[in-house]
């Protein structure tokens, strides 16, 4: 499943710097070394050499169980067949801070895991630091706020806080957030020093940065985050569930989602479509998760939804902890691709896109096991929810309801790489559905060749502030990430 398919949180964050050493790799995502491949070898090696005689054996690993566990951990497998030349595992932030300096120091390439639950070839979230260890979750009464380290994986921080707040719905928060409940927020810079941003601290342009800026500003060692109050487990407080539609249905279901976006402005409305572009006969090709905090589905909101034909429809009162949990995607052992768009309510640019990816998909068929348009809907109230107080974030309003787009293609097992051909296609069918004019694309889902952050309408906002605080553009040269900074 998409990231866009786990639920988020609005967040306050404590941000510092954190690594771990990996060997170099040329990634689609962009790493920017002018360094010789023996020469990443030796930083990487003198790097984590430094870091081992400061931190110790149980810390920083280059063989053994746990090593090969993290290195073969990613979600997608394409991001599970790096050797890093070792992996640090910190348990404090001033072990991240210790890691961060040598790294720094001996200009070594690096990366960050945390769930590693993404698409993105090559990112930074497979390269390995692992954050196993940091995983703690904890809540104040007091404050009402709710502390995460970054190895949290979200569906145990909603079990653990659940029995003292209500549940709470996160997601990855350095991306922007998409969710039922959405937005969010989050660091250390790349010379290993701590700092603690919030929305009105001496680094606020940083805090902003970090909600949408993806791994290009720091990493994150603990956020503390306002929880979402949407009840508990037992409060089926929402209505909703799963409806599944043959492949005939794939236009009524694509025209459909459009007038919703365009149309639905109700901030209690949830929907999550997901369109197949293989076996297109299919009774099941096409399934929509939609939910409504209340006690049945509008048909003023879902009407169009509920009158196209469906194969099966399971639809019942829910807790948001039951919405998280129908909605899963912890799959490993086949390759992942994403690649991002982003459209405003119109029929005939999303008819477009898919028959696009219609396109690619049978050209590319013999090479894929599926192939999905994912759409989510961000709603204007996203945007305009959250008080001003909370900081804001670095993608900037554009002023409209949109979808996020996700067109999510899976490899079959045993597929070690993105087969060239397939990524050349990709990488057409991009340029052939663009975002809408002034709509940003959504980072956690896009493809290494997409320069998300120039989609955002808060843009020179965000390469000042980048400027700012990596003015030798450390991160850019020695880590994998987005492009376009």
């Amino acid at each position: 499943m998409s990231p866009t398919m786990i639920p988020i949180l609005r967040a306050l964050i404590y941000i510092a710097s954190f690594v771990t050493v990996v060997s170099a790799q040329e990634s689609s995502t962009g790493t920017a070394s002018n360094l010789t491949t023996a020469a990443v070898r030796s930083a990487s090696s003198s790097a984590c050499v430094a870091i081992g005689r400061a931190l110790g054996s149980l810390i920083v690993e280059s063989s053994g169980s746990e090593y090969t566990a993290t290195a073969q951990g990613p979600w997608s497998l394409f991001n599970s067949l790096d050797q890093p030349t070792c992996i640090v595992y910190p348990r404090t932030a001033s072990h991240v801070q210790v890691a961060m300096k040598s790294i720094f120091h001996f200009g070594s390439h690096y990366a960050v895991q945390a769930g590693a639950h993404s698409a993105v070839v090559g990112g930074q979230q497979w390269r390995l630091i692992s954050f196993a260890h940091m995983n703690s979750v904890s809540y104040s009464p007091v404050t009402g706020t709710v502390t995460v380290l970054p190895g949290v994986h979200w569906g145990d921080a909603m079990a653990a806080i659940e029995p003292y707040a209500s549940d709470i719905g996160m997601g990855l928060l350095l991306g922007g957030g998409i969710s039922f409940i959405s937005p969010l927020d989050g660091f250390v810079l790349v010379t290993g020093e701590l700092v603690t941003a919030t929305a009105t601290n001496t680094y606020s342009d940083l805090f902003r940065a970090l909600k949408g800026g993806a791994n290009r500003f720091g990493i994150v060692t603990r956020y503390e985050l306002y929880p979402a109050h949407t009840g508990t487990k037992d409060e089926k407080s929402w209505f909703g569930g799963i409806v599944v539609y043959p492949g005939l249905s794939s236009v009524a279901v694509s025209n459909a989602s459009a007038r919703y976006i365009r149309e639905v402005t109700d901030p209690k409305a949830g929907l999550i479509v997901i369109l197949n572009t293989i076996n297109l006969t299919a009774v099941d090709a096409n399934t929509v998760y939609l939910f409504y905090n209340g006690a049945e589905l509008p048909q003023s909101i879902f009407g169009d939804f509920l009158s196209i034909p469906s194969t099966s429809q399971s639809l019942s009162p829910l807790s948001y902890f039951d919405i998280t949990n129908l909605i899963s995607g912890n799959d490993r052992g086949n390759g992942k691709q994403f690649g991002a768009a982003s459209w405003v309510g119109d029929e005939n640019t999303f008819l477009s896109g898919y028959n696009h990816l219609i396109n690619f998909t049978r050209t590319f068929e013999a090479e894929l096991l599926a192939s999905y348009m994912i759409i989510s809907p961000v709603p204007r109230s996203q945007w305009t929810a959250a008080p001003r107080t909370r900081g804001g974030n670095s993608i900037g309003d554009p002023g409209v309801s949109y979808a996020a787009i996700n067109f999510d293609l899976i490899y079959p097992a045993g597929v070690t790489t993105v087969p060239k051909d397939a990524n050349t296609g990709f990488e057409l069918l991009l340029s052939q559905t663009p975002p809408s004019p002034g709509v940003p694309l959504y980072i956690n889902e896009c493809h290494g060749s997409q320069n998300v952050y120039k989609t955002y309408p808060a843009f020179a906002a965000l390469e000042k502030t980048y400027a700012k605080y990596d003015p030798s553009r450390f991160n850019i040269e020695h880590t994998a990430g987005p492009i376009g900074l």
